[in-house]
């Protein structure tokens, strides 16, 4: 069998108006990829730094994957919540992007969009800390069935540095240009 080796960090998120924000992050790939060693999914810690609107992850990733189809290639799929002094938090952020197919050093940036108010009532409540509206259904932003129906404003990035390691992809007919 093919195997992926995902060895990298979520390090940074950034342009993000909330000051104390955290993410959710999981690795969704089709049938025909199964889990050797690692964990598909985390959080990282709150990340907190007003000045430059950028807060520091450093969440580690070590995920060892094995496959014999290409079909349905992993995603990183990524939600990014935001904490109040009460400890409430709320979604500002969702986003995706699919793991590079070529082995090697990637750095990667998911721009992320949040739900837009559609009301004058859900905006001050976004506005002073009540929250903003979260989605129903989490697989609607990587599978995007729906998400047209969406209506949607752009949030902040995050920042992915990966190092990728293919093995035995030549013995299923893969080749690298």
């Amino acid at each position: 069998m093919a195997e992926l080796h995902i060895i990298g960090e979520i390090s940074k998120a950034i342009d993000f108006v909330e000051p104390h924000i955290y993410c959710k992050w999981s690795l969704q790939s089709g049938s025909a990829w199964k889990l050797i060693q690692g964990d598909t999914e985390g959080q990282t810690v709150i990340g907190t730094n007003r000045l430059y609107q950028t807060s520091d992850f450093t969440q580690p990733l070590d995920i060892h994957l094995t496959t014999a189809s290409l079909q349905g290639w992993p995603k990183l799929h990524v939600e990014i919540y935001a904490v109040n002094v009460l400890n409430k938090s709320w979604p500002v952020g969702y986003g995706f992007a699919h793991i590079p197919t070529r082995p090697g050093t990637h750095k990667l940036e998911i721009p992320t969009w949040k739900i837009a108010p559609t009301s004058f009532l859900e905006s001050v409540q976004e506005k002073f800390g009540g929250g903003g509206l979260a989605l129903s259904k989490a697989d609607l932003v990587f599978t995007g069935l729906e998400r047209y129906k969406l209506q949607t404003r752009t949030s902040g990035k995050i920042l992915i540095d990966l190092y990728l390691i293919c093995r035995n992809f030549a013995k299923y007919g893969v080749e690298y240009q």
